[in-house]
């Protein structure tokens, strides 16, 4: 990957958003010489915060949502608020009368939403876009360190990809292009590798609990499992990546786990279970398993 020129100048950034993502992002930038003029947020306060979090210069702007007229001149604008609320930012700054040439570049993080949601500012003749790095991010300081070599999804026009691209350049990372209208389906694809993964490995730790375990413990249990998964799907494809009960077409096993799930505590646990069986034996089939064990397995899944 090509780098950075280490001594050409950085564009100047706002940050309307200061949660976690917002901060994080604002950490990362400056630690790469990115001057940060404001942050805005729902609250001045809250802005505040984030610039103390990220230990901004005392210069930095600490503005209100009611506030964004106040914004300085800066090379770029990110929106890292919640989803619902782009599109009324986009319109509050597209009646504000400003000239292009003194807010050139406006990208959101929106996973979801594509660049055209900020369709009033283009019509206004600024450059838009999206740039939605691909982690997650919990905590502001470790987002940072996150954001870091990550993967990032960019789209919008010339301009604006470019300026996204430079950034992920700048932060190690590596950049990818999807249609605008595959914006909605990527990012559903990004919420089954994460937080319904989060949401999995809570079900997971009930049914440990169910077996007498405390919170904290089957935690700690389950965890070291996941890290392995995941170590393994590093390093190959899921199918191959595969273990366990349905790799080996354990039918017996497999109706073991379905009586075990069957008390009516644990009926969300059985239903979870029976699909994603169901795809897990689509990637034992493409290993190879027995066409005769999967059937056996398909047809206890289905009952």
């Amino acid at each position: 990957m090509t780098k950075p020129n280490s001594q050409r100048s950085k564009p100047t950034i706002s940050i309307i958003g200061a949660g976690r993502l917002g901060t994080a992002l604002a950490i990362a930038l400056s630690s790469k010489g990115y001057p940060i003029r404001a942050v805005a947020a729902r609250r001045p306060s809250h802005a505040r915060n984030a610039i103390s979090l990220s230990r901004l210069p005392s210069t930095t702007l600490a503005l209100g949502a009611d506030q964004l007229e106040q914004l300085p001149p800066s090379d770029l604008i990110l929106i890292t608020t919640p989803d619902d609320v782009i599109a009324g930012i986009a319109e509050t700054f597209a009646k504000l009368g400003r000239s292009p040439r003194q807010r050139s570049i406006f990208l959101h993080t929106s996973g979801a939403l594509s660049s055209a949601v900020l369709a009033p500012l283009a019509k206004r003749g600024f450059h838009t876009g999206s740039l939605h790095p691909l982690v997650s991010v919990s905590d502001p300081r470790a987002g940072a360190e996150a954001l870091r070599g990550a993967f990032y999804c960019v789209e919008g026009d010339s301009v604006a990809v470019r300026s996204a691209k430079g950034i992920v350049r700048d932060l190690d990372g590596n950049a990818f292009t999807i249609k605008p209208e595959s914006k909605a389906l990527y990012h559903a694809s990004a919420v089954m590798a994460s937080p319904h993964v989060v949401a999995l490995f809570d079900l997971a730790s009930e049914m440990l609990m169910s077996c007498g375990l405390q919170a904290k413990e089957a935690q700690q249990v389950l965890t070291p499992l996941v890290q392995s998964t995941v170590n393994n799907l590093k390093q190959t494809s899921p199918e191959k990546a595969l273990t366990g009960t349905f790799a080996r077409g354990d039918v017996a096993t497999v109706k073991r786990h379905l009586k075990a799930l069957s008390p009516k505590q644990l009926a969300e646990a059985l239903k979870i279970y029976k699909l994603l069986g169901l795809h897990s034996l689509q990637l034992a089939a493409q290993r190879g398993l027995d066409p005769k064990l999967a059937i056996q397995i398909k047809n206890a899944l289905k009952k």
